[in-house]
């Protein structure tokens, strides 16, 4: 939102998307000041993760989400705190990456051509991102995003209905409850856009999206782990860091130590 009468670092806004803060409020080399540190939590929740599935050997692809997750936050807090058009790519290509990697943990353990899957998805992701850096999507990039959730749901639910640990399938409730709060969140953000801007204190609705968010992605990573461990017959246990942030305990059978 362009009230701030503060210089910019960065030059004037070429963004496609203009979020409900005010621009340059804090720092004129902060665009979107909450928006940009809202994306903290994400980075260490995803570093706890990846630190679990690295010190318990869980397979590479959970490392790669973990690390796609940091790689998104980190994007996301270049594009807020710039508003440029060319970094809006490290936002919300990352996303799309992100769900394409998502589809491959949740397909690939019953899928018969193991090559295909990777090949087709790798190939879909860079072609996407030569695409979105030459055309400027806006409902189109939305829409295409949105499917590819959806696409990812029915394994989800079938993962969710195959587990029988009561542990577990909380972090599926935790994973539904913050992606429904996030996306309320979002759409207030965007809906009263023009209200909040006379509020004495904006409740700044897209960073709180960015925070439930990275909580969210925990929770979905910690899940999926817990389920093909389960699969592997690692004897998962879901545990608690600091008695509060939830990851996946295994005991992997002797020879597969």
């Amino acid at each position: 939102m362009t009230d701030s009468v503060v210089s910019s670092f960065w030059g004037p806004v070429t963004s496609t998307v203009e979020l409900c803060e005010e621009n340059y409020a804090h720092s004129s080399y902060i665009a979107e000041f909450y928006n940009t540190i809202s994306n903290v939590p994400c980075i260490l929740l995803a570093l706890i993760g990846l630190i679990n599935a690295l010190r318990q050997r869980f397979e590479k692809r959970f490392s790669v989400l973990h690390i796609s997750n940091m790689i998104l936050a980190i994007g996301s807090m270049i594009f807020h705190a710039t508003l440029q058009h060319v970094l809006q790519q490290s936002d919300e290509t990352p996303m799309v990456w992100e769900m394409l990697l998502y589809m491959y943990v949740l397909y690939s353990p019953d899928w018969h051509y193991r090559s295909t899957m990777p090949t087709f998805l790798f190939l879909y992701g860079a072609a996407f991102a030569v695409v979105h850096s030459l055309v400027r999507f806006r409902i189109g990039f939305k829409v295409h995003y949105i499917v590819l959730c959806f696409l990812c749901i029915p394994r989800m639910y079938k993962y969710y209905i195959q587990t029988k640990e009561r542990a577990a399938k909380r972090l599926a409730k935790l994973y539904v409850a913050t992606i429904l709060l996030g996306t309320l969140c979002w759409l207030f953000d965007r809906i009263f856009c023009k209200k909040l801007s006379h509020w004495y204190i904006n409740p700044q609705g897209h960073a709180w999206w960015h925070v439930l968010m990275g909580f969210n992605s925990h929770f979905a990573n910690t899940f999926l782990m817990f389920c093909r461990a389960q699969q592997l017959g690692w004897q998962p246990q879901v545990a608690h860091l600091f008695g509060f942030f939830p990851y996946v305990k295994i005991q992997k059978p002797r020879k597969q130590e």
